[in-house]
Formats: structure tokens, C-alpha cells, sequence
């Protein structure tokens, strides 16, 4: 491949469909490489959009205006950066001959909870924890009977933990219903019911599809509450027979996701039982757990998937003891400000990432503290003192 100039005909242009904090580290890895970096998202001032040469501020379902901005800007790849995107439009961008990342199937399955599962629990025939989907009340009361409880209620569409419930008896059924159809990031009119697996403990274990095949990072154990990510840590111990397990599942269902020309990052979420695995989801694209990988690696996910985009080579993935903790912000701030950044820095191997997003309704990810130790543990206690210095407020 050559590499050109940005502005320039000759060139690598990459279109991101949304704009957060993920994808602003993407952008500035591509942008590393002499890329040129188009962010698109459905507000302005996104996190990517601070770094790119240019954006576009339109929803991110609209598959008319998604076709208009491919159409002028001519990119050389597509890369969506969300789950809530117009995936019929990039369905047929692809057949029309534009390179989609992984590809237009993987974007479309995965952002569908029904599509993914019942592709990796029907068709693989991976193992995963009971599940029925639900199109109403009834038909949810019906699954989490089956599933039993304690359960989980999902949308079919979402992401970082938005509408996901945590139902201990069938009391709390109904309110989890209207959360899942009403918080869901697409409006599908259904949600999944799983039940719950004993887990010891989950991982995501982050899977490269690239030129000369496909890569593992070490697993990334972390903490997620209500589906939102709290805290990761790199490396997760686990035994060689549970990491041989991990390893099978993600090579199948990304193999699967990508066919024969499909390349990137995916972020494979796991349970693991002792030497039991159990497929939970998976993204196409760089997970907010593996954050942690800016410092416990030496290629993050982000420049891993830029390589893999890019045809580049990816050798060995050495990784160190590293952690991360999120900087959470509770309530509406127009002018968010951040207190204490001085403070989380006095700690050597910390690093604090603010992400720069302009707004918080009720509750937003802003920030993420970073640390590195000699071990998984001590890497872990630094990342969260570091993390309780830092404070979120209105301006």
C-alpha cells in the first residue's frame, strides 16, 4: 500500500460513523500514519471531531445522509465507531464496491443482540447462558421463567449498559421491559432475557483479523456494572485450557464475522467459569475495556486496528501489568470541568485521558485514568486512587 498526503489526491482516507472517545484515538493513530480523518457523529464537538480534518454532525441512523457524505468524501474506508448506525445502508455501500470495517454483515449482526446470539449460540453452536427474546410483557414474563432468576434484561440495540436491568424476581419485569424498549439506542420493539452463569470471572479478549491472519491480545479482565465498564486490567491470570477455550471461541465467531477480506479489532466478551468459557458479545471495533491497552501494551487496540485497516504488519502483542478506572460524571453540565487532574498525576506510571465531550445528561464516561505497575494488583490500586482524586463538575 502506498501512503500518501492529507488533502492530498493520493490520500488514505477514512471515514469514522461516530465520533467518541474510541475513535478519537483511532482517528490520531490513522492520523499518525498520514491518513486523512473524516468524524462524523449526531452531535458536535464529539471527541473525534476535535482531532479530524473535517466532520459532519448528522444522526447516525439516517442512512440517506451516511450515502451523501460517502458520495462526497470518497473515502477509502468506512469505519463505523458505534453500534447505532444505518447497517442496511452499509449493507449496500459494500455490494456497490466501498470497503466497509470488518465488514457491512459484522456491523449489522453485532449490533443486533438477537442477530449475534443467535449466530454464534445456533449456528457456531458456541457456549453462551440461556436466553429468550421478547417482543412484549408476556413474552418476557414467558423467557425469564424459562431462563430463571436472577436475569438480565437487555435491548437488542444498545450499548454501554443503556436500558440493560438486573431483575431478581418477576416483580421487576415490567419496569425492565420500558427501560429495555425505551433506553434501547435502536428502536427494534425487543429485548433479550439471559440467564445468569456462576462466572468466576469476565473477559474481553480482544481479537485482530489482519493481513497474515489473526492475533490475540492478552485477556483484559474487568469490572462493569449494570453493563457500563468501570474498571479493566491487563493481564487477566487465567488457566491455558480456559485461555486455549477463549481463544477458540473469538477465532470462530470472528473468522465467521469477516469471511475472507473482512479486517480489524473486535472486542470478544467472555465468562469464565474454571475452565468453562462462555460466549457473552463481541464488537467490531476497539472495546472500552481494552483503554487499558494505551499502557499495558505496546501497540493499543486502537493502533492495532488501524494496522489491520491499513494491511500493516502485526507482529508479537507484548503486554505489562496494566489498569484502568473511568471517570464517571452524574447529572446535566453544559461546561464540564475536571478538578484534581494534578493530584492523579503524582503517582509515577498514571496517566489521565479526558476525553473532551462538551456535554453529561444524567450520566456520562468522560475521562479514563491509566496505570501501570509491576503487577495486575498493584497496577489496580494505583489506577483507582489516581482515579478518586478526580472530580467532574459544572463550569
Amino acid at each position: 500500500m502506498r501512503f500518501g498526503t492529507p488533502h492530498k489526491s493520493s490520500a488514505i482516507k477514512i471515514l469514522l460513523l461516530g465520533s467518541g472517545e474510541l475513535g478519537k484515538e483511532v482517528a490520531i493513530e490513522a492520523m499518525r500514519l498520514g491518513c486523512e480523518v473524516v468524524a462524523c457523529d449526531r452531535y458536535e464537538h464529539a471527541p473525534a471531531q476535535q482531532v479530524a480534518h473535517r466532520y459532519y454532525v448528522f444522526p447516525m441512523l439516517d442512512g440517506d445522509k451516511i450515502r451523501e457524505i460517502v458520495k462526497k468524501e470518497k473515502p477509502t474506508f468506512i469505519v463505523p465507531e458505534i453500534e447505532a448506525i444505518a447497517t442496511p445502508t452499509l449493507v449496500e455501500l459494500e455490494k456497490e464496491g466501498w470497503t466497509v470495517i470488518p465488514t457491512a454483515r459484522a456491523t449489522r449482526l453485532t449490533m443486533d443482540r438477537q442477530g449475534i446470539r443467535q449466530l454464534a449460540a445456533e449456528k457456531l453452536k458456541l457456549p453462551t447462558s440461556p436466553y429468550r427474546f421478547a417482543g412484549n410483557l408476556a413474552e418476557l414474563e414467558a423467557g425469564a421463567k424459562a431462563v430463571g432468576f436472577p436475569c438480565f434484561v437487555k435491548p437488542t440495540m444498545s450499548s454501554s449498559g443503556h436500558g440493560q436491568s438486573t431483575v431478581k424476581n418477576k416483580n421487576g419485569l415490567a419496569k425492565a421491559w420500558r427501560l429495555g424498549i425505551e433506553a434501547g439506542r435502536g428502536k427494534t420493539g425487543k429485548v433479550i432475557v439471559e440467564g445468569k452463569i456462576n462466572f468466576d470471572y469476565e473477559i474481553t479478549l480482544l481479537t485482530v483479523r489482519h493481513a497474515a491472519g489473526i492475533s490475540f491480545c492478552a485477556p483484559v479482565g474487568h469490572i462493569q456494572i449494570d453493563g457500563d465498564y468501570r474498571e479493566s486490567w491487563q493481564p487477566q491470570p487465567m488457566s491455558k485450557i480456559a485461555l486455549k477455550k477463549a481463544q477458540t471461541i473469538a477465532k470462530k465467531i470472528v473468522s465467521e464475522l469477516c469471511g475472507k477480506k473482512g479486517r480489524g479489532i473486535f472486542g470478544c466478551e467472555l465468562f469464565v467459569k474454571g475452565n468453562d468459557v462462555y460466549f457473552s458479545e463481541i464488537s467490531p471495533r476497539p472495546h472500552d475495556t481494552g483503554m487499558v491497552t494505551m499502557v499495558s501494551q505496546t501497540m493499543s487496540e486502537m493502533e492495532l486496528h488501524v494496522r489491520a485497516i491499513l494491511g500493516l504488519p502485526i507482529p508479537e502483542i507484548p503486554c505489562r501489568p496494566g489498569a484502568s478506572v473511568a471517570i464517571l460524571a452524574e447529572g446535566d453540565m453544559k461546561n464540564p470541568t475536571y478538578e484534581g487532574v494534578e493530584n492523579a498525576l503524582k503517582q509515577p506510571g498514571t496517566w489521565v485521558r479526558i476525553f473532551g465531550k462538551p456535554e453529561v445528561i444524567k450520566h456520562r464516561r468522560m475521562a479514563v485514568v491509566l496505570a501501570i505497575a509491576n503487577t495486575v494488583a498493584e497496577a489496580r490500586k494505583k489506577a483507582k486512587f489516581a482515579a478518586s482524586k478526580i472530580k467532574v463538575a459544572e463550569g
